[in-house]
């Protein structure tokens, strides 16, 4: 039987075990850099697997599986294992049991699908060439992002891997279908903390006061104008006032009006001069209106880039897997991911796995509290992730 019908059919009987470790992940997730028993879940199915690793990042694991030949190519396959805050509302019998904890970008799938692919991956191990590398990478969604740690910690070293692959659930897609783009295909993400400070007093004598909440809200609009005035509108660029905090009651201005945003870009250079821009307008602003500003920028995410060579094979070997008639070409999406780090690094494949079926109702996004996935993916991922590691990078 040839590799790939292995795969598949491997993957097809692992399919409703892995369901069930996937469930379990769902029912118990933990926030950014808090992934001390979804790590340990993880090691042990690796010990089981009879599979070797290492703990990086503090809650991340670098597992290595070693074929025919393991000096003769070097691929990476990456997932992420942590969760949200957000308090789901599924009513299913694996629904969150941490309260206001919930798997809602599908880090559980991600997880689950890796693990998936290293135990076809091992149990197949005489009949491919090279050495897989899997990363299980904590804290995707909070800066300074995982990512950056596992980086940092050695896991794209000894022996330093010619590309790395990942996939992310697509709600937005339907099951049983992939989509791959070359080139940029995710924005960067910075988070924008500012402070307003004046002098506050009676709502009723505005004229003895520095009326900070006035100031915001010029201020929010003013920040607008820096996007639609200054960046090139054929680059995608959103700058997004997401919380304001200040006051208490009807008649009091208050002292302090607290900010909290997100910018996000598709240009390195644009990126870093609005940085400049928005600290220029925003402490002018504030002073010209008679108050003080702190205010802190937290560069986070690089843009992801797909190296166009090597996404193109891998896009092609995904035809081969699924049939040209299931992939097709992905969206630029302003969301943002940490795995632009490793693509800074070295070549880079994020593609996305169809999650959505319309008929059972699972239509919701990411990062909402209705979001789930037709389970029947986790057999796809699984067996793509296995293939793509078995056959890219020759």
């Amino acid at each position: 039987m040839e590799l790939k019908q292995s795969i598949q059919q491997k993957a097809k009987s692992y399919s409703e075990k892995f369901i069930q470790i996937r469930r379990h992940l769902h029912a118990n997730p933990e926030l950014s850099y808090q992934e001390f028993e979804t790590s340990q879940f993880v090691q042990k199915q690796l010990q089981e697997m009879g599979i070797s690793f290492q703990i990086l990042a503090t809650t991340g694991i670098l597992a290595i599986i070693k074929g025919i030949n393991p000096d003769s190519r070097v691929i990476a396959l990456r997932a992420d294992m942590d969760a949200l805050q957000i308090i789901e509302e599924n009513e299913v019998s694996y629904a969150s049991k941490n309260e206001g904890v919930m798997h809602a970008c599908g880090h559980d799938v991600h997880t689950t699908i890796l693990l998936g692919a290293a135990q076809i991956l091992n149990e197949l191990k005489d009949e491919w060439e090279g050495t897989i590398k899997l990363l299980f990478q904590p804290g995707e969604e909070k800066n300074p992002g995982g990512a950056s740690y596992m980086i940092r910690d050695g896991a794209l070293e000894n022996p330093k891997p010619s590309g790395i692959i990942a996939l992310h659930v697509h709600p937005g897609l339907d099951f049983g279908k992939l989509s791959f783009r070359k080139g940029r295909v995710m924005a960067s993400a910075d988070e924008i903390y500012m402070t307003i400070k004046g002098k506050g007093g009676h709502a009723a004598a505005p004229q003895l006061t520095a009326d900070t909440i006035l100031i915001a809200s010029h201020l929010i609009v003013s920040l607008q104008q820096i996007i639609s005035r200054n960046n090139n509108p054929l680059s995608p660029s959103v700058l997004s006032i997401c919380s304001i905090q200040g006051g208490n009651t009807t008649n009091v201005i208050p002292t302090e009006v607290k900010l909290k945003g997100t910018f996000r870009a598709m240009d390195e250079a644009w990126r870093f001069k609005a940085h400049e821009l928005i600290r220029k307008q925003a402490k002018g602003l504030v002073e010209s209106m008679g108050a003080e500003l702190d205010l802190i920028i937290d560069v986070g995410y690089p843009t992801v880039d797909n190296d166009p060579s090597f996404t193109e094979e891998n896009w092609q070997l995904a035809n081969q897997y699924m049939g040209i008639e299931n992939v097709q070409e992905t969206e630029i999406r302003m969301g943002a991911e940490d795995f632009g780090f490793y693509t800074q690094k070295i070549p880079g494949c994020f593609f996305r796995l169809g999650v959505r079926n319309e008929e059972k109702g699972i239509v919701h996004n990411v990062h909402t509290p209705q979001f789930n996935i037709d389970e029947r993916a986790i057999q796809i991922g699984m067996g793509i992730m296995a293939w793509l590691g078995t056959q890219s990078g020759h």
